[in-house]
């Protein structure tokens, strides 16, 4: 679970926000697979809706611009944006996201291993409306600024609290990664930021970098499914 800082800045999630306002909005159970229908309120902006789809794909060219969320999810696909609202006593029960994922007007597919929530709404915005992922360490709760971003298995258990004041606004995606082990990817993903810290500090040699790098991109080589 990786916190994301700022991959929208307070004049993008003002901006998201104005056209999502004047957007059509419908029932988020419509668009939840199996027994995930049964435990989701919330409403879902319409993907087919032109300024939506153009929301969609700018957060999309981002995702593949934010070098941290690179580095942690090493994606190979990844699902349009989706954007959902939740007003008062709306709540998404636990549930795990599909394992399989067809993307919307396409033959394609994509296998999700990591799921991804943009926050829109400020924390003092809405009461409740946490977001609850179960891990081996028991259960996060995450409540980040508008703009800040969190990206976690695909496979974890996970819920949104009721909101029980205000609206929450959230974007939410999911990735296929070329490295499918997640322990391999979290292993690359912290053999990553030590590089590019070390190359922040400048104290280490051209030679000893150049086999930290060769060494991260043949496991990437080694591991990698496309």
């Amino acid at each position: 679970m990786i916190v994301i800082d700022k991959i929208l800045s307070t004049e993008e999630v003002n901006a998201y926000r104005n056209v999502l306002a004047d957007a059509p909005w419908g029932d988020g159970a419509n668009t939840a697979m199996g027994m995930a229908a049964s435990v989701k309120n919330n409403n879902q902006a319409d993907a087919n809706n032109d300024s939506v789809r153009q929301l969609a794909n700018q957060l999309l060219a981002r995702i593949g611009e934010t070098p941290k969320l690179v580095s942690a999810a090493l994606p190979h696909k990844i699902f349009p944006p989706c954007f959902n609202r939740y007003n008062e006593a709306q709540a998404y029960g636990f549930h795990v996201d599909a394992a399989v994922m067809r993307i919307p007007n396409t033959a394609e597919v994509i296998r999700s291993d990591i799921s991804m929530t943009t926050f829109l709404s400020e924390p003092e915005e809405y009461e409740g409306g946490e977001l609850i992922i179960s891990t081996e360490f028991g259960q996060q709760s995450i409540k980040l600024p508008a703009g800040y971003a969190v990206v976690y298995p695909s496979s974890s258990l996970h819920k949104v609290n009721a909101v029980t004041n205000g609206q929450r606004v959230a974007a939410i995606t999911w990735m296929q990664s070329m490295i499918t082990d997640v322990s391999m990817r979290q292993n690359l993903y912290q053999l990553d930021q030590s590089i590019q810290n070390l190359i922040k500090e400048n104290k280490t040699s051209r030679t000893e970098m150049d086999n930290l790098h060769n060494v991260y991109h043949n496991l990437i080589r080694k591991f990698a499914q496309l």
